[in-house]
């Protein structure tokens, strides 16, 4: 029996920093207060010597953020096709050094849009013609799963708890519940840490969840169904444009979900209802209202 090819991986440094420092505030009784703040780091990428762009990041895995990046921007195909990223605090620049260069960088570079990133995010390339061609067969999903997972994520989001102005995403599944979590100052860094962390590790995303606490706009989704992971979980709202692309992709959207709470948009037929909550009576002389993000 022939034994599988060592896949053929790129050299990585290894310069994740911390992601927030100590520092003093005074509060409402003007008495002084320690506490954190997070870091926010400029980190530009340069693609066989060009410079491509500079994404704003906390820089605790800046490795997987790379990876990443180049495989949901759809940059590069093949991981082998990398040869080296290193890291430079120093320049705060990331150099990315392929085998054979990039087919068509100058066409993907060409084509960007300004998306709803925190801050700013930029797609390069078309990824809606790429997204045109992603059809997921979602599974089904127990009611009872969902609040297990929201449940062990509240042992998460360190950076959050400590530091504020971060958002989190986690790479889970029913078997194994959170797989990855990583913070970062925006919802799109996160994810494609996420993805690099995937791509790196040669994980498939069909029998996975995706949760973040951002909202869902159409990136997310892209990004997300690119991955091929045919669930997506928020705990905050929508856009009409993620819906649709969810929608046409074919991947659960669930949003609004905090405590026993949660919206499923698209892919409701899906979720086996196993652990029902008892409904709260609306306050007296107000109506009911949906949960806020």
């Amino acid at each position: 029996m022939s034994t599988p090819r060592q896949r053929r991986l790129p050299e990585l440094t290894n310069a994740g920093l911390a992601a927030t420092a100590e520092v003093a505030a005074h509060n409402e009784y003007g008495e002084t207060v320690d506490g954190a703040i997070a870091i926010e780091r400029a980190l530009t990428i340069y693609l066989d010597k060009r410079e491509v762009v500079t994404l704003m990041t906390l820089g605790n895995y800046p490795e997987l953020l790379i990876l990443g990046w180049l495989r949901n921007q759809r940059m590069i195909e093949d991981i082998e096709a990398i040869k080296a990223i290193q890291v430079d605090w120093e320049t705060d620049s990331v150099a990315i050094t392929t085998r054979d260069g990039v087919d068509n960088l100058d066409e993907k570079l060409g084509r960007k849009t300004v998306t709803t990133g925190c801050g700013q995010g930029t797609m390069f390339g078309d990824l809606m013609e790429d997204i045109d061609q992603v059809r997921l067969q979602a599974p089904k999903l127990r009611q009872s799963s969902i609040y297990g997972l929201l449940g062990k994520l509240n042992d998460y989001n360190e950076i959050y708890k400590n530091a504020g102005a971060v958002h989190g995403c986690a790479l889970c599944s029913e078997a194994n519940g959170i797989e990855q979590f990583i913070e970062d100052v925006g919802r799109h860094n996160a994810v494609d840490a996420i993805a690099g962390y995937m791509w790196l590790n040669d994980l498939q995303g069909h029998d996975k969840l995706f949760y973040t606490t951002g909202r869902l706009t159409s990136e997310m989704v892209i990004k997300v169904a690119l991955m091929e992971i045919p669930v997506l979980l928020s705990r905050s709202g929508i856009t009409a444009m993620g819906l649709e692309i969810a929608q046409q992709v074919g991947v659960t959207l669930i949003a609004r979900a905090k405590g026993r709470h949660f919206l499923v948009y698209h892919g409701g037929e899906l979720i086996e209802y196993d652990d029902i909550p008892p409904k709260r009576a609306p306050s007296a002389g107000r109506e009911s209202r949906q949960a806020p993000d």
